[in-house]
């Protein structure tokens, strides 16, 4: 079994994610000790965004890292654990709203398409929509997307 970054890095649908991981500076977190549960958009829930809008994001190291721990959670939790919860807080430090169940989970309107992926450090799912801190989302209203 490998880490969080090193599992994720192998799959080519999260290749934007792992980038933008890399790029934000959490890739040094994920690859240590710890119990992570991180969410990971595939490449295509990039696609909803602007390239501008997206290298906007790229060039700025402070709202990549805001990004990418929006998406991360201290803890390793399953699905079915998440699905207990009414919301949970992230890295990054805004809470991500739950609902549903599995295999259906949403958080923060993003739906879970493989759940529970196990690694040394913690656990990984795979959703189709990219999460948005409420700073970034104001950012893409201003690109006019979303």
């Amino acid at each position: 079994m490998k880490s969080i970054v090193e599992t994720a890095g192998e799959d080519a649908q999260l290749s934007i994610s792992v980038e933008l991981l890399r790029a934000g500076g959490m890739d040094k977190t994920l690859l240590g000790p710890g119990e992570y549960t991180v969410l990971f958009p595939t490449n295509d829930a990039y696609s909803l965004f602007s390239e501008e809008l997206l290298d906007s994001v790229r060039a700025d190291p402070a709202k990549v890292a805001n990004l990418v721990r929006f998406h991360v959670i201290l803890g390793k939790l399953t699905t079915y654990e998440l699905a207990g919860m009414e919301a949970i807080k992230t890295l990054q430090g805004e809470h991500l709203e739950i609902s549903g169940a599995p295999p259906g989970i949403r958080l923060n309107g993003a739906t879970v398409i493989k759940p529970d992926i196990e690694c040394t450090n913690g656990i990984y799912h795979i959703i189709d929509r990219v999460l948005l801190p409420r700073a970034l989302e104001a950012r893409l209203k201003q690109y006019g997307s979303g």
